[in-house]
């Protein structure tokens, strides 16, 4: 998702969690995202703007290779070509669905690209919404991982060294249904915006839940901050709400519902 050695990480996921201070998007290179948490490969797939961009809403990372996913300190989890080309635009669009009567800002999109075999694993989206309960970043990722599924991005909690106190990671099993065929590995994080040494905790918090489907290997991420992203350096930004705009049963509820169905689809 990270998105952490934060400023390390930070230009690179394909997105620890892509998370931006969305001047934000474009200027916090993500400097936690998914520290083994959600990022993917998006460093080959987007420019380098438009990598920083989304790193800095938590959805990339930036030192990714083509076709696997670089968690920094943890295994690359290699990627699939996804079956069906998926817009930056369509990434926003469902992303705007997901919190209807919500106002939003600074929305950056990317597009995958299944024709081009050097890149184009990742469709991301990111923006800042205005639910009428403080500002919040929120991005999303989509990706295909290789079957079988193996311990990897969004499938396991184990990590080294181990999350910080407060930090929270759980991994839970959705069973085969009609929304989700096959079953789904679901992971939910809860973790602090990462300061540099000396700098006091804002009370700035990152959520991700991560959504795969067991029988495709298709994955969607959505990272949601309490804040208008992780910031860089000592800019940390400080907290404009004290929840993230859906809660983690909401966030899976959404994830494997009709609003996302058809990017599930089109990934794998």
């Amino acid at each position: 998702m990270p998105f952490e050695a934060d400023l390390a990480h930070a230009l690179d996921r394909t997105t620890d969690s892509i998370e931006p201070d969305l001047t934000p998007l474009l200027g916090a290179a993500v400097t936690q995202g998914r520290s083994r948490r959600r990022r993917r490969s998006a460093g080959v797939v987007l420019g380098v703007s438009a990598c920083a961009a989304l790193a800095a809403a938590g959805l990339v990372s930036p030192g990714a290779l083509p076709g696997t996913h670089s968690s920094s300190e943890f295994e690359t989890v290699a990627l699939a070509m996804p079956r069906s080309a998926i817009s930056g635009n369509q990434m926003i669009k469902t992303l705007e669905t997901t919190f209807p009567g919500g106002r939003f800002t600074q929305e950056t999109g990317q597009s995958n690209n299944p024709s081009d075999p050097n890149s184009g694993y990742v469709a991301n989206g990111g923006l800042l919404l205005d639910d009428g309960h403080g500002i919040a970043s929120v991005g999303v990722s989509a990706v295909r991982l290789k079957l079988p599924l193996k311990d990897g991005d969004g499938l396991s909690c184990e990590q080294t060294p181990a999350r910080p106190a407060g930090d929270s990671c759980t991994v839970t099993e959705l069973p085969s249904s009609a929304t989700v065929p096959g079953g789904a590995v679901v992971m939910s994080e809860q973790a602090a915006a990462r300061h540099p040494a000396g700098v006091a905790d804002t009370g700035t918090r990152r959520w991700t839940v991560t959504v795969t489907l067991k029988s495709t290997g298709a994955q969607v991420q959505l990272v949601q901050w309490n804040s208008t992203g992780a910031g860089t350096g000592a800019e940390v930004p400080k907290p404009t709400r004290t929840a993230p705009p859906l809660s983690e049963q909401q966030a899976i509820a959404v994830l494997t519902g009709p609003t996302w169905a058809p990017i599930l689809g089109a990934v794998a």
